[in-house]
């Protein structure tokens, strides 16, 4: 008997979906059950004269009662781990059934509330999954964040009380390019990188921010017999703009920023709708002097951002020094 391709394409899809739930509702309640026991744990622990002490030998005792019937999700690290995510998030109602408990694993590992909240927010948000999250993580994308915004608007935005407004709501720098795999060291060109950036265009659109999608490579511009080539063109839908990224293995030059902002006089002219924002210019560089940027834009500027690339993940120290810096800038101003 021949079964309708169409039939065959439903039955599978109910399959599949159907599954999904069943994976979703898995995730749900073991998230649940260690929320559950670590607040058994905890309330247990509060009984105690010496607290530190009752809780030590509490979660010890468990374990040896517990991980021989079920497993090694029972040892002792495990409970303490159980017992630290209840403490971190007290409320069960508040829990987020769209993350699982791996994802919550790394959130619970982060000491700092706002950035907690930040993680959080963005992850329930765009639905990122808990490799994601921990990559975001690990790049200290709050951080980055943090070099041109304050810890309220960054927040804010996370939160979803206010559409960014400007580039540098959303446009990190430096943008944390490890995922591309290139050596540090190694000579590349930049096609090469432009090349390596397209073959991992997720993780490009990911690093990029909120609300971005990839539009054309290698864009060609005619003006009046000369042709101009755009690396990359993208679009925001949140900010609604052209995003145009040039790419520039060595150390920006003022050269390169007046090329850039001819591309974005370009768009904003030729290609720009008249309900669409103005389009904004990245320069992805390798190295770059902020004074010469300063300099070479007009005091206003909105629409040019110059970004050092990294293809390595940043330590949260240096980054941490570099907010302190901006920071005292402010003061200073």
């Amino acid at each position: 008997m021949s079964i309708k391709p169409e039939l065959l394409a439903a039955v599978r899809g109910l399959i599949t979906q159907a599954r999904k739930q069943a994976v979703r509702a898995v995730d749900t309640e073991r998230v649940l059950l260690h929320w559950h026991i670590g607040r058994v744990i905890l309330e247990e622990e509060q009984h105690g004269a010496d607290r530190a002490a009752y809780g030590s030998s509490l979660i010890k005792g468990l374990a040896i009662e517990l991980q021989p019937q079920f497993g090694s999700g029972f040892s002792g690290r495990q409970l303490e781990r159980y017992r630290q995510f209840y403490r971190t998030f007290p409320i069960a109602s508040a829990l987020r059934t769209q993350l699982s408990w791996t994802h919550y694993k790394t959130l619970i590992s982060l000491d700092n509330p706002d950035k907690r909240e930040f993680y959080l927010a963005e992850a329930t948000k765009n639905n990122w999954s808990a490799r994601q999250l921990e990559r975001q993580v690990n790049s200290q994308l709050f951080e980055r964040l943090l070099l041109s915004n304050d810890v309220a608007a960054v927040l804010a935005v996370a939160r979803q009380e206010k559409l960014p407004t400007e580039a540098r709501d959303i446009i990190k720098d430096p943008m944390v390019l490890e995922f591309l795999g290139l050596k540090r060291e190694a000579a590349y060109y930049e096609r090469d990188l432009e090349a390596a950036l397209i073959t991992h265009l997720q993780e490009f659109l990911l690093e990029l921010g909120n609300g971005f999608s990839f539009v054309s490579r290698q864009q060609c511009l005619h003006l009046d017999g000369d042709d101009f080539f755009v690396d990359l063109v993208f679009y925001n839908r949140l900010l609604q703009y052209f995003v145009l990224v040039e790419i520039k293995t060595d150390k920006l030059t003022h050269q390169d920023l007046g090329q850039l902002q001819m591309y974005v006089n370009y768009y904003d002219r030729l290609e720009k709708l008249p309900h669409e924002n103005p389009t904004i210019g990245i320069l992805l560089c390798a190295n770059k002097n902020d004074a010469v940027v300063k300099i070479s834009l007009p005091a206003d500027n909105q629409t040019i951002v110059a970004s050092k690339y990294q293809l390595y993940l940043p330590s949260e120290q240096a980054l941490m020094a570099e907010v302190r810096k901006e920071f005292d800038k402010l003061d200073q101003s």
